[in-house]
C-alpha cells in the first residue's frame, strides 16, 4: 500500500487540508473509489477506510491481480468533516457540484479540480455517496442515464437494487457525471445511512465493492455477485409526501412491505400533540427510503415506495 498526498490547501489560522489516497497493486488504473465529500457523510468515510483495511489484507496475500491498481480515496472534504458542517465552511458551497473543476476558480473548484486530475483516468469510478434528504435507504447501486451507463456492471456489486435515474441539470457538475462523459464506468453506492457508523450496513457496502472488484478481475476474493439485482427507474418509485408540517412518527422502516391504505406514519403538532394528519399508503409495495428527521416540512419526501407490480 502507498499513502499518496493527492491535493494541500495552505491556511492561514490552521493546519492545511490535506487528502490522501491509498494506492494498492501496480499498472492499469483500474478502479478508484472516493468516499466523503461533504462533513456529515460519516458512513461514506468510514466504508473507505474498512475498504483500505480489507485491500491492505488482499494485497500482502497477493490477491490483487499483477498489473492492476487501485486507489482509494476516504475522504475529500476533511476541513467540512473536522466541524461537522455538510458544505464547504466559508462559502457553503458543495464540491460534488463543482466537477470536473477549475484550477483557477473558487477554492471548491480548485479541490474538484486537483482531485479530478488525478482520478479521471480510472477504468471504474465508485462513489459512496449520500442523498440529499436525510433519511436511510436499502443499500443499492445508482447510474444516471447520460448514455454512457452500464445496467449489467451495476449488477456485479452483487446489490438487491440497482436504479437508475434520469440527470437533472446540477448532475452535470457531479462526480459521477463527469466520470461517465471521461468514459469511466462510474457508480454510486448507498449504504443504509449517512451520519452513523453503522458497522453492518458499512461491512454491506463494502463487500459489494469487494464483490465487484473481484467480478471485473481486479482483485481474487472468491465472492460473487448475484445476477438478479432489480433494475429500477428512480421515475418509477412512489413518493409519499405530507401536506403538513410537523413531528414525523413513522411506523415503518426500509425494508417492510406496506399495502395500500395502511397507515405508514403521522404528522403530529409539536405544540400539543394532537395530529395533524395520518400518513397512508397510496400502494402496495417495499418501502425504499424513509426520511429520520424528527420533524417535516409540508410537501417533502416521506418515504419512496417500489410498487408491488
Amino acid at each position: 500500500m502507498k499513502k499518496k498526498l493527492l491535493f494541500e490547501l495552505k491556511s492561514l489560522y490552521r493546519d492545511s487540508m490535506r487528502i490522501y489516497g491509498y494506492e494498492f497493486g501496480e499498472g492499469r488504473k483500474s478502479a478508484c473509489i472516493v468516499g466523503a465529500m461533504r462533513g456529515n457523510e460519516v458512513q461514506q468515510m468510514l466504508s473507505c477506510g474498512q475498504l483500505v483495511k480489507v485491500l491492505k489484507q488482499y494485497e500482502a496475500a497477493g490477491k490483487i491481480e499483477n498489473g492492476k491498481s487501485i486507489l482509494v480515496i476516504p475522504s475529500v472534504n476533511p476541513y467540512s468533516m473536522n466541524i461537522g458542517k455538510r458544505f464547504w465552511p466559508t462559502d457553503d458551497s458543495d464540491i460534488n457540484r463543482m466537477f470536473p473543476g477549475y484550477n483557477k476558480g473558487e477554492t471548491t473548484q480548485r479541490i474538484a479540480a486537483a482531485v479530478f486530475e488525478q482520478i479521471k483516468d480510472y477504468e471504474n469510478g465508485i462513489q459512496f455517496a449520500s442523498f440529499y434528504i436525510p433519511g436511510a435507504f436499502l443499500p443499492h447501486v445508482r447510474m444516471m442515464k447520460t448514455g454512457y451507463e452500464n445496467k449489467e456492471l451495476a449488477r456485479k456489486f452483487g446489490m438487491p437494487y440497482v436504479i437508475l435515474r434520469d440527470p437533472r441539470p446540477y448532475d452535470s457538475a457531479t462526480l459521477n457525471f463527469n466520470w461517465q462523459i471521461w468514459e469511466a464506468n462510474a457508480f454510486s453506492v448507498y449504504t443504509h445511512d449517512t451520519n452513523s457508523s453503522d458497522m453492518t450496513s458499512i461491512r454491506q457496502g463494502v463487500d459489494a465493492v469487494i464483490t465487484f472488484l473481484s467480478e471485473m478481475g481486479i482483485v481474487n476474493s472468491g465472492l460473487h455477485g448475484r445476477t438478479n439485482s432489480h433494475i429500477i427507474n428512480e421515475a418509477d418509485m412512489v413518493n409519499v409526501k405530507s401536506k403538513s408540517a410537523g413531528m414525523f412518527r413513522r411506523y415503518y422502516s426500509v425494508n417492510d412491505y406496506v399495502k395500500q391504505g395502511e397507515k405508514l406514519a403521522e404528522i403530529i403538532d409539536p405544540y400539543d400533540f394532537t395530529v395533524i394528519r395520518e400518513i397512508i399508503s397510496p400502494v402496495n409495495g417495499t418501502i425504499f427510503f424513509t426520511q429520520q428527521n424528527p420533524l417535516s416540512y409540508a410537501n417533502a419526501v416521506l418515504f419512496k415506495l417500489i410498487e408491488e407490480n
